[in-house]
């Protein structure tokens, strides 16, 4: 693919040619399609992080982002299928892999259909829900997918999901929004 920057049409300024860069850049596209081949955000960060040599080892935390935490969706209940909002937990974090932050995720979840070792593990650890819901064998519904920010996405976001993860039997698990980083563009610098 090749990107032209500097058409005396372009609107002027660093935005307009950031936003033209990340527009233009080609590992956005491989980006979105190695999220679609995976039911798991955290395993395919994990395989980007390795493929892309962000960071060495490829390993993904997630620790909790700071601020207030958000509210969940009007439709929250009605899509993970609970009689109220208040039955649900949530984790507001931010995925990193080694320096690198790649994605800030709010995830509202059924802790009723997680066993307690995982309760525990998302209440004290800083692994990723997709790591420790994974020996339930979830799989992933997109729910929306935009480039930039989306509602409750901090600034700098190149790529916004909201997806509802869901058990064998269809049963709803979670509702996730991620909020992708421009770090999932770069690759690690020769030292």
């Amino acid at each position: 693919m090749r990107c032209r920057v500097g058409s005396s049409r372009a609107a002027p300024g660093l935005a307009a040619l950031a936003l033209t860069l990340t527009a233009c850049t080609p590992a956005l596209p491989r980006f979105e399609a190695a999220l679609a081949a995976n039911d798991s955000a955290t395993a395919a960060l994990r395989q980007w992080c390795a493929a892309r040599q962000i960071a060495d080892p490829a390993a993904i935390r997630a620790m909790p982002a700071p601020g207030e935490g958000a509210p969940p969706p009007a439709d929250a209940a009605t899509l993970l299928q609970v009689e109220t909002p208040a039955a649900l937990g949530y984790r507001h974090v931010r995925l990193s892999c080694g320096a690198a932050v790649l994605s800030e995720a709010h995830n509202w979840y059924v802790p009723a259909r997680l066993t307690a070792p995982m309760n525990a593990a998302l209440a004290s650890t800083d692994t990723p829900f997709g790591t420790v819901a994974a020996p339930l064998h979830f799989t992933r519904e997109r729910l929306a997918s935009q480039h930039g920010a989306g509602a409750g996405c901090p600034a700098g976001t190149i790529l916004t999901h909201r997806a509802l993860l869901r058990l064998p039997d269809g049963a709803p698990l979670a509702l996730v929004v991620e909020c992708y980083t421009r770090a999932n563009l770069q690759r690690r610098s020769a030292a």
